[in-house]
């Protein structure tokens, strides 16, 4: 067994083999992987094997795509059959309602090349005459999907590796983590065989690696105990039965008719596909619990729990009328197994917080469509740095150390695994686990109308609805078209550019960087010069291979005292990037101090023409009539005024391009400023704002936001920043962004849309017949009276005046490309005197 390697996998399961496969293939020739047990034993055992290509995320809809061409190609370099039946998936609507999410999330199958087609019941029916289709609106078909034999595509890659040259331990458990300073030192036990059980044995080996990958799947948990760190991984039941023969399906077979697609009715919460004459289907339940909470037993090998029948009667009752033919069959096996799941879905992929290489790829509730390609894309990300897509959105610190707590996963893993097959709106929020983090002003917020939405824990006013609103309000106005909120944010919009708003943006991650070193590495940590003392700038952290890994407004307030405001949504994925930059460089530069000061601060963010007379009712100053003026106050500064009681950092400076300072108080004191602000701005008729009339609003203005627009994908050059660039300096990731060059363009676009529907930012662009990009945000704009988005296209297009299409709901709709900020492209409203 080696004891020294350059990266150690910590599970054998479909995920950790696809890794160390795609490591050994993407040049790393000393590549370890060692399991506990056998491999597969965890939940790839027990996993139906389908390989649904279905994801409204961006990121693993390739994920999924690649997986799906991958496992084709693994019989002819392996020998092996993965024992892949391309036998399409079918998946059903029964409402409008679900067309419309189909139709939604193929606009972001055809920025990702997934290839799908659209059938009517009378198709459906037509093709497989077994399916009852009278209560069906259609369905959208995948023709090159279908299902794998978990345990057999898991042996076909664990080939593979060892044919690349990479060594596979069994019966060896991973006890202790330790880093050195350079290497990770990990001390592994032998297990050994005890009365059924797995126990440790007494060897023990300590295996030096330069990088450390844990894909512990169920064992997560524990895995993150050892390594000091959590991670809302946890496993949820997962049911599904094998049916005994259907006379009707045996029958059909044998007169040569092909295999069924795997059939999916959404609104039934279940799937199904054939299994030797009968039929294996699958359930997501609501009330299916979470297990291992705190761990898997050591006891709990390859087993299953009983199973509950009255929890999945229902949807076993819906089967029986979706294929009346199998209402017969009796019930031949069950399995009802831990799958994990993390509260959104989505896998925890990439670095761990707060550790040098050590690489998680924990929480796979798709574990057998998602291993092959999350093995492709984290190679990218361990060998060349990053990956060609962004994968920001699985990154593991998207849920913060400081807040996440087991009580939380285990609750939203449940939710998540419940809403698997629930309508999935661009504008759903979930209810679980909340309200959880709140500013003070909350409960005053809420008494407003205020509609909350969940941001890195933190609720967030996403509208604000009728005073007497339902608790159900916010879920009943939810559409994949325009929503029963939609109103409320127009007249929000329309309130900051007609007169002024209030916004609540006290989850914006703030941090302070200070110390001798402090200017000199944020210098080259970013790629706009640095503002003077008492103003601002906006500029972006690259990543090594200079694409923009995080957008920063910059506040100096002394010579080595910075200010630095970025995305409420990624404060821990900031925080961690920020420290391990500054350690790096402090041997360089001098001590450089990191604060992340995020709850110390309340934000409100005030705008609209009107705003600079609420803040004269309020402020504290010799001269109240020229404390906001241009002369004392420009655009792009900070000062420290008082408003009434409270001590105000300002901040000159509008997210949605009008008129407009950013208030950062002492969070103490938020509710009183709250009611000093909104007494002084009843008279200026001053109304609350919600974030999405503040997203549409900054649209018209081209502000770019990152996660949309600005990604580890894309270069701040291709983001069409050259303002926030500085050439003349050396600044991470400078040769890497301009080696890349100009691959495709940020461009914003007014659209000629349906008279009921906006884009949400995941719809494909069009030039004639040819896809040529995609949007990245989407909405409404309220000076144009039209649909607005801003998204990627050819460089060669990227020309004002340039005539595109957009798809939306299944059609074509004309797009124009229009200048950059088409709403005050000079910028006098947010100058303005006075």
């Amino acid at each position: 067994m080696k004891t020294n390697v350059k990266a150690l996998v910590v599970g054998g399961g479909a995920v950790g083999t696809a890794i160390a496969y795609h490591l050994a293939k993407a040049g790393w020739d000393d590549v370890m992987l060692i399991e506990r047990d056998e491999l597969t034993s965890g939940s790839t055992w027990h996993a139906a094997g389908l390989l649904p290509l279905f994801n409204m995320s961006y990121a693993t809809t390739h994920i999924h795509q690649y997986s799906v061409d991958f496992y084709k190609t693994l019989e002819e370099e392996t020998g092996l059959n993965a024992g892949f039946a391309v036998v399409g998936n079918l998946r059903m609507a029964q409402t409008q309602d679900r067309m419309d999410e189909y139709m939604l999330y193929a606009s972001t199958a055809e920025t990702c090349g997934v290839k799908y087609e659209w059938l009517t019941p009378g198709q459906i029916k037509e093709r497989w005459p077994l399916i009852r289709t009278d209560d069906l609106k259609g369905a959208i078909y995948h023709t090159e999907d279908g299902y794998i034999n978990p345990a057999d595509v898991t042996m076909a890659m664990a080939k593979g590796a060892r044919q690349r040259g990479v060594a596979i331990e069994r019966k060896w458990q991973a006890d202790a983590f330790h880093w050195n300073g350079t290497h990770w030192e990990v001390t592994v036990t032998k297990m050994v065989e005890k009365g059924g059980n797995l126990v440790p044995g007494d060897e023990q080996v300590v295996i030096t690696a330069e990088h450390v990958v844990t894909a512990s799947g169920n064992h997560a948990q524990r895995t993150a105990k050892m390594l000091g760190i959590k991670m809302p991984a946890i496993p949820v039941e997962h049911t599904f039965i094998v049916m005994d023969q259907d006379p009707e399906l045996v029958k059909y077979r044998a007169e040569g008719n092909p295999e069924h697609p795997v059939v999916r009715d959404a609104d039934s919460q279940s799937y199904a596909r054939e299994e030797r004459g009968g039929w294996i289907l699958g359930i997501y339940e609501n009330g299916a619990p979470a297990r291992f909470e705190h761990g898997v037993p050591d006891s709990f090998r390859a087993d299953l729990f009983p199973l509950d029948l009255d929890r999945i009667a229902e949807q076993y009752m819906a089967m029986t009328e979706r294929v009346p033919s199998c209402a017969d069959s009796g019930l031949k096996d069950d399995f009802n197994g831990p799958i994990c799941y993390t509260p959104d879905g989505n896998p925890l992929v990439g670095p761990a917080p707060g550790l040098r290489n050590m690489w998680l790829a924990e929480g796979f509730s798709f574990g057998i469509t998602a291993a092959g390609g999350t093995g492709y894309y984290l190679a990218q990300m361990m060998v060349d740095g990053e990956a060609e897509i962004d994968m920001a959105s699985l990154d593991p610190k998207r849920y913060s150390q400081n807040w996440m707590t087991t009580e939380f996963a285990a609750r939203k893993n449940e939710e998540c695994y419940d809403h698997v097959y629930v309508l999935h709106h661009p504008d759903e929020e979930r209810p679980a686990c909340r309200p959880l983090r709140t500013a003070p002003a909350f409960d005053r917020q809420k008494a407003k109308g205020a509609q909350f939405g969940f941001v890195n824990g933190w609720e967030r006013p996403n509208y604000y609805g009728p005073l007497d609103a339902s608790e159900s309000f916010d879920h009943d106005s939810r559409s994949f078209r325009r929503g029963g909120w939609w109103q409320y944010a127009v007249d929000e919009a329309k309130a900051i550019r007609e007169g002024v708003g209030l916004i609540d943006a006290t989850a914006f991650t703030k941090h302070v960087v200070k110390g001798p070193g402090a200017t000199a590495f944020l210098d080259w940590f970013t790629c706009n010069k640095l503002p003077r003392v008492g103003r601002i700038n906006l500029t972006y952290a690259l990543t090594s291979a200079g694409t923009t890994r995080t957008e920063y407004t910059i506040v100096r307030r002394g010579e080595d005292d910075y200010y630095l405001v970025s995305a409420g949504a990624w404060t821990e994925y900031d925080a961690d990037f920020l420290r391990k930059a500054a350690a790096d460089k402090m041997g360089e530069f001098g001590y450089i101090e990191i604060q992340d000061v995020t709850n110390q601060w309340g934000v409100f963010a005030i705008a609209g023409p009107k705003s600079r007379e609420v803040l004269k009712e309020v402020i504290s100053d010799a001269d109240p009539a020229s404390a906001l003026s241009n002369k004392r106050f420009p655009w792009l500064t900070a000062r420290d005024i008082e408003l009434g009681m409270c001590p105000v950092r300002a901040i000159r400076v509008a997210y949605t391009g009008e008129l407009g300072w950013e208030l950062h108080h002492p969070i103490e004191m938020q509710n009183y400023l709250w009611d000093l602000l909104n007494a002084a701005g009843e008279k200026h008729g001053m109304k609350l704002v919600g974030a999405r009339a503040q997203n549409w609003l900054r649209q018209e203005k081209s502000y770019r936001a990152f996660g949309t627009e600005l990604g580890r994908d894309a270069t701040p050059a291709e983001a069409d920043l050259p303002r926030f660039i500085d050439l003349s300096k050396d600044f991470q990731g400078k040769a890497e962004m301009e080696a890349k060059g100009i691959r495709s363009k940020c461009v914003t676009l007014l659209i000629d849309g349906p008279e009921d529907a906006d884009p949400w930012g995941r719809e494909a662009l069009y030039d004639g017949d040819t896809k040529v990009g995609r949007l990245t945000s989407g909405g409404y704009s309220v000076v144009f009276g039209k649909s607005i988005g801003m998204g990627y296209v050819s460089p060669e297009l990227a020309e004002v005046g340039q005539k595109l299409k957009v798809k939306m709901l299944d059609r074509l709709w004309d797009a124009e490309i229009v200048e950059d900020s088409p709403y005050d492209p000079s910028n006098a409203n947010i100058r303005v005197d006075g």
